[in-house]
């Protein structure tokens, strides 16, 4: 039987030597794939209480949407500085060379609410704390970050440490 780690391709050496690329747009160019990298995130989210699902960009908006679709729930973009037009709080992190900033609109959490954040991939962790932040900013209440893949060699789920983590698909290294 087919799993969705059958659709990604990994790609050696890119984008840089000794690192192993896992490619999500093999996964999204396979009907099978995408069927199953979606069944794969709702069962993630099965008992879990939650009003609004919000997806960084711009990966976690492939899987974020159809989640909040077919779980009839509001989605929120969670998007690069500069790109939203309405009144906006952000967040600065740190990247391997630099750093990078995202925004949320300012009314896109109301105070009290339950946030289920997705990415389409786990690393260092970086991008979700700082959307977490984000959240929190807002008055929100982060109960679940979901991801299809985690690279458990690069320790993500340790900067995440305190918040529900979730990864259909777990690769070992880096």
């Amino acid at each position: 039987m087919k799993t969705v780690a059958d659709s990604v391709i990994s790609i050696p050496d890119f984008p840089k030597e000794g690192i192993i690329f896992r490619d999500v747009t093999s996964v999204v160019n396979d009907a099978d794939g995408l069927k199953l990298a979606v069944d794969g995130l709702m069962e993630k989210l099965e008992g879990i209480d939650f009003d609004v699902i919000a997806g960084a960009e711009a990966r976690g908006f492939l899987f974020g949407m159809p989640l909040a679709y077919l779980l009839h729930k509001p989605f929120v973009l969670i998007r690069k500085k500069g790109k939203l037009p309405r009144d906006t709080v952000s967040e600065a992190y740190d990247l391997e060379y630099g750093t990078a900033e995202i925004e949320i609109h300012k009314d896109a959490i109301k105070p009290g609410q339950k946030v289920v954040l997705v990415d389409d991939l786990i690393a260092t962790g970086g991008t979700m704390a700082a959307a977490a932040h984000l959240v929190e900013k807002l008055g929100g209440e982060v109960v679940c970050l979901l991801f299809l893949m985690e690279l458990a060699g690069l320790n993500g789920r340790e900067r995440l440490a305190g918040y529900r983590v979730e990864s259909v698909i777990c690769y070992e290294g880096k």
